[in-house]
């Protein structure tokens, strides 16, 4: 193929490049909002990209890469600065420039020929662009899913400091409204492809994410929460299987570390409910909590049910013996030499005031495990453990 030549070209490249900012300063609103650096950047793709048109056509027996011609003029951070629809905007401008200097630059029997070339040059330069975003969009998401990785290894630890949150503002995390902490198995197969997903799903309902794979445990923070049901509703079917535990809602980074070890536990005790609903709350697992050993539940559950009731006696009396009668309604009456309809009445304030029905099979399980332990707790003090030698019996050793 014969080489091709405009020797006007070469000598214009500069006033192309000026004709090309101007054109942006006209016609592009997010151009003039750049910093003057980010413009200085802007002006060094143009003039790349017209001094490589003018390379590429003169010369097109050794045709280059466009890539490094082009886009290797500008930082790396401007890919981050600029959308790839603004990069396209930006090549478009620089490309109507040189069109409309055809008729100037150009013998009449040369136009055709350039043209056709400017056309070329338009597909591969935007082929270019694409390489270019497709690479920092691959290198940005390895990036950031070490970073969530770090983040949430923070937080487990309870090492929250201005570095973490900065690490989070940097993946997006706005911190606005409510956090909710969900722990799950991890999908089968590809664990990572579905964090990807899982966080495409978030984005979809306007939420916030950070997600990490933990042994077979997927930990997720989903901020920009209203609802922590409906939040855990709308990313549990992303989890692997078996059961998902959700958080109640929080409101800063300082309650996440107490938030993810109630979960995280209430994940471990999941199996002792043999039909718990997917996903469900760690407070809905209070009671196997409780019994697998989590401190936490066991003061939360004797707070909620035995010491809200033990600040009414007659709830308290009417709890007990109503759980005590297999529960009939007629013979916890007859037991206390109360009305049934009195029954009813103090049930209802038992519902009320801890949160659980006591004609509900699962509420009566969960107050009468409550009821245990304050039993146990209230009564502690008086009874030394084993181990624990009493003061007469020291006495007689000594």
């Amino acid at each position: 193929m014969t080489d091709q030549r405009s020797p006007r070209l070469p000598q214009s490249t500069g006033a192309l490049t000026t004709a090309a900012t101007r054109l942006m300063e006209e016609g592009l609103p997010w151009y003039r909002d750049l910093g003057a650096q980010e413009r200085s950047w802007v002006g060094l793709v143009a003039q790349a990209g017209i001094r490589a048109f003018v390379d590429w056509y003169n010369a097109p027996s050794s045709r280059r890469t466009l890539t490094t011609d082009v886009f290797g003029a500008a930082p790396r951070e401007l890919a981050r600065i600029l959308s790839l629809e603004q990069t396209v905007a930006l090549v478009r401008t620089t490309i109507a420039v040189v069109e409309s200097a055809i008729e100037e630059l150009s013998d009449p029997a040369d136009r055709p020929a350039l043209r056709e070339a400017i056309l070329m040059y338009s597909r591969e330069i935007a082929f270019a662009a694409a390489e270019v975003y497709a690479r920092a969009a691959e290198a940005r998401g390895a990036w950031d899913a070490r970073l969530e990785t770090l983040i949430i290894d923070s937080l487990l630890r309870d090492d929250l400091d201005e570095f973490v949150l900065g690490r989070a503002a940097a993946l997006g995390w706005t911190g606005r409204e409510g956090i909710v902490v969900l722990a799950g198995e991890a999908p089968s197969g590809d664990p990572e492809g579905g964090l990807a997903i899982m966080r495409r799903a978030a984005a979809n309902h306007d939420l916030d994410l950070l997600a990490g794979v933990h042994g077979t445990t997927v930990l997720a923070l989903v901020g920009r929460a209203t609802d922590p049901a409906r939040a855990a509703r709308l990313l549990s079917s992303h989890f692997g299987a078996g059961t998902v535990v959700f958080s109640r809602l929080i409101g800063s980074f300082a309650e996440i570390p107490e938030a993810t070890r109630s979960t995280l536990l209430g994940l471990r005790a999941a199996p002792g409910w043999e039909h718990a609903p997917r996903p469900v709350s760690a407070d809905e697992l209070l009671p196997e909590r409780a019994l697998a050993g989590d401190l936490g539940a066991v003061r939360q559950l004797v707070e909620q049910v035995y010491q809200q009731l033990s600040a009414d006696p007659a709830l308290l009396v009417t709890a007990a013996t109503y759980l005590e009668q297999m529960p009939s309604l007629e013979a916890t009456a007859r037991a206390l030499f109360i009305h049934p309809n009195t029954v009813r009445y103090r049930l209802r304030r038992i519902a009320e005031i801890t949160g659980w029905s006591a004609t509900d099979p699962r509420g009566a399980y969960a107050l009468r495990i409550g009821l245990t332990l304050g039993r146990l707790v209230a009564n502690q003090p008086q009874h030394p453990a084993p181990d624990e030698p009493t003061a007469g019996m020291n006495q007689r050793q000594g």
